[in-house]
């Protein structure tokens, strides 16, 4: 996700006090609760990185540091700033290559803004920087390993496409185009351009395969959390349904130019909250 974490990535990129994260992750026991805003907060840091506009020779150094210090903490010895996670770790049998392939992915935005990938390539960004996510998280919620990694798959890809189709205009001003190339040359784009294709006619052509894409998975994801305890799968029920309603707003609003912003009311994310955590 996914969490969100920028323009493009699952809710670490809202503030913490407002995020459908922090909502899902409150009502968590607390052990839960801490081993999640750990990973939420490893997640912000790392894509801070991604995101920052300083050299990119640096950008990529300190996300390297941010590997080495993974490998310390697995060893046995974090550094300070990872000196808290090792109880969650060994708690919840946390993997050291879901941390690092969160790592991954964030760095596929740094030697080079990503535009327009293949399908393969999409999929990669969205399993490295949302579905990695996710298998951190079930391990924490306490799902079977099997079904855990498969509802990781659906879920943090669902909410990561989800984010890619809100985000279409805010990733283009900051030189990113996250549709995949395959689509656009099938509505007749050629360019790349991430500015010049958002003003293209022919963009909502581009954007409903995709759609479809999320819905797939969002459904694909509540057949398996159907079949745990509801307290169980409380936090990505509610992301789950939080990021659907996105969604849902997203194809009412359409995605031919001028487009306006779509988000969720405070009423209507309270809702969601209290009718999966409390009801």
């Amino acid at each position: 996700m996914t969490l969100d974490t920028t323009a493009a990535n699952p809710s670490y990129g809202d503030a913490a006090s407002g995020s459908s994260f922090y909502a899902a992750m409150r009502i968590l026991p607390p052990e839960q609760r801490e081993a999640m805003f750990q990973i939420y907060s490893f997640c912000r840091r790392v894509d801070d990185i991604a995101d920052s506009d300083g050299p990119r020779v640096e950008r990529l150094v300190a996300i390297q540091q941010w590997r080495d210090d993974i490998d310390a903490l697995y060893q046995g010895h974090p550094p300070v700033r990872l000196q808290d996670y090792l109880d969650s770790v060994q708690r919840f049998g946390l993997k050291r290559e879901d941390f690092l392939a969160i790592i991954d992915g964030m760095e596929m935005d740094i030697p080079q803004d990503i535009r327009a990938p293949d399908l393969a390539t999409l999929d990669l960004y969205c399993d490295r920087v949302a579905s990695a996510v996710g298998r951190l998280s079930v391990r924490v919620f306490g799902l079977s390993e099997d079904e855990g990694i498969e509802l990781a798959h659906h879920l943090g890809r669902a909410l990561q496409l989800t984010n890619i189709l809100r985000d279409i205009d805010e990733d283009a001003g900051i030189g990113r185009l996250y549709l995949p190339h395959e689509a656009l040359l099938d509505a007749g784009i050629t360019s790349t351009d991430p500015l010049k294709v958002i003003g293209e006619p022919a963009l909502p052509t581009v954007c409903t395969p995709l759609v479809e894409r999320a819905q797939n998975h969002f459904a694909k994801a509540d057949e398996i959390m159907k079949r745990y305890p509801r307290r169980m799968v409380r936090a990505p029920r509610i992301m789950s349904k939080y990021y659907r309603a996105i969604l849902k707003l997203l194809v009412a609003r359409g995605f031919a130019a001028p487009r306006q912003p779509v988000r969720l009311n405070k009423a209507a994310r309270l809702a969601i909250v209290l009718r999966y955590a409390f009801i």
